[in-house]
């Protein structure tokens, strides 16, 4: 069993990574934003973290920046849909920046069980 930060502002996009994730056997801590995210982040240890890039209050690029200082071997998965303007540069970005990989939204369960197995495995 992991123990995997959800750090995104949409409920229905935690709900279902959080659901998908618990059929699996693992533990969940769900943040509403990058602030909230990164407190959790400090107060547990995780093996595994998805990070929205979008989010009020503290958006997902600088949130992963300042996760990968405080942990450079945590696999994080930075996800969005490009927000209004469906703009996927920001996926890049975050990979430049410090993501372990992406998943565009929207994603499907099987997409994102791929992702969890690829990158708890790895960090076995």
């Amino acid at each position: 069993m992991a123990r995997v930060l959800i750090i995104d502002d949409e409920d229905l996009v935690r709900l279902t990574i959080s659901q998908t994730l618990k059929k699996m056997g693992h533990e969940v801590v769900e943040a509403t934003n990058g602030l909230a995210g990164e407190e959790f982040f400090r107060a547990g240890e995780f093996d595994l973290v998805f990070c929205d890039i979008i989010m009020p209050k503290k958006e997902g690029i600088q949130t992963i920046i300042d996760m990968r200082r405080e942990n450079r071997w945590i696999p994080i998965i930075a996800m969005s849909g490009g927000g209004r303007t469906k703009n996927t540069d920001f996926l890049e970005m975050a990979e430049t920046l410090g993501a372990t990989a992406t998943l565009p939204k929207p994603f499907d369960r099987k997409q994102l069980t791929s992702v969890v197995n690829t990158y708890l495995q790895k960090a076995a």
